[in-house]
């Protein structure tokens, strides 16, 4: 069970080794990275690649642990037997199975996706150490313990919005994602936009690439929003000398597509009002 990359995502050397030292070492796999760099599509593709059915766990900001193993509905129960419903006796008519748990009752091997950890509580990360450790848990409501049936292949996420807990980093094996250079975006672009004329792509690119570069700018554009902004290009059939920009015209055609909060346009917007000036 190797993992190697997808025809439709480019995994650069590094992240193969890391995805199949995850999968050996029977550890999750803690990728971090920029936000757009592909994280999630990863455990995707993982699991297209391994053949294996992917379990989706999107975790917010008020997510609990808790939610990922079960959750006991006591209030239905009590509605139930106010109403004398002959469920009522039953306790795990009362029981919602939770991400984990269906990831370990599963009857093959899993790939199981718990996506941007860090937006949770900080106690979320720790709360979890046992379950993704020895691969079972409790359920007091029936006095039952849940184990995995075959050991899940875990990926998780973080955009690294906050620091997790060294007791939990312990246990993964970690990999961040690199902003690609321009020889992997080429590639990846070309696996998104096909046939993507070269004199377009390489303008594109170099301009892309110098916005990134810009001192200043609040939110670097990602992968996700320069294989957006390509669509667009395409779609409007601008060609290199339409994208290419002077001083007095700093913003990038659609920029929209790049810049995505005020403070990024106005940067560029005074760019070009100096440049003016200059003249």
């Amino acid at each position: 069970m190797k993992f190697e990359g997808t025809d439709a995502y480019i995994a650069t050397g590094d992240l193969t080794v890391a995805v199949n030292a995850a999968v050996t070492l029977e550890r999750p796999l803690l990728v971090k990275g920029e936000p757009g760099t592909g994280k999630t599509e990863l455990a995707r593709q993982v699991a297209q690649a391994l053949g294996l059915r992917l379990i989706e766990w999107n975790v917010k900001s008020t997510t609990r642990a808790q939610q990922g193993l079960y959750e006991y509905d006591a209030v239905s129960r009590l509605r139930d037997s106010q109403l004398g419903e002959e469920r009522v006796h039953e306790v795990r008519n009362y029981i919602r199975r939770g991400k984990l748990w269906e990831a370990f009752d599963a009857p093959e091997k899993v790939v199981l996706l718990i996506d941007e950890i860090d937006k949770a509580d900080i106690e979320f990360p720790n709360d979890l150490l046992q379950e993704l450790d020895r691969m079972e848990f409790h359920v007091y409501e029936t006095g039952e313990t849940i184990r995995a049936r075959h050991r899940p292949v875990i990926i998780i996420t973080s955009n690294n919005e906050k620091e997790l807990p060294d007791a939990f980093l312990r246990r993964c094996f970690f990999h961040y994602i690199r902003f690609p250079d321009a020889e992997t975006m080429r590639r990846i672009v070309e696996v998104h936009h096909p046939g993507i004329k070269e004199a377009l792509l390489a303008t594109a690119l170099t301009q892309f690439y110098e916005i990134r570069e810009q001192p200043g700018l609040k939110k670097k554009p990602s992968t996700s929003e320069v294989l957006d902004w390509l669509k667009l290009i395409l779609a409007e059939d601008l060609s290199p000398e339409d994208l290419r920009r002077d001083g007095a015209d700093a913003l990038p055609k659609l920029h929209g597509a790049l810049l995505k909060n005020e403070q990024d346009v106005h940067l560029f917007e005074r760019l070009a009002f100096l440049a003016r000036r200059q003249r």
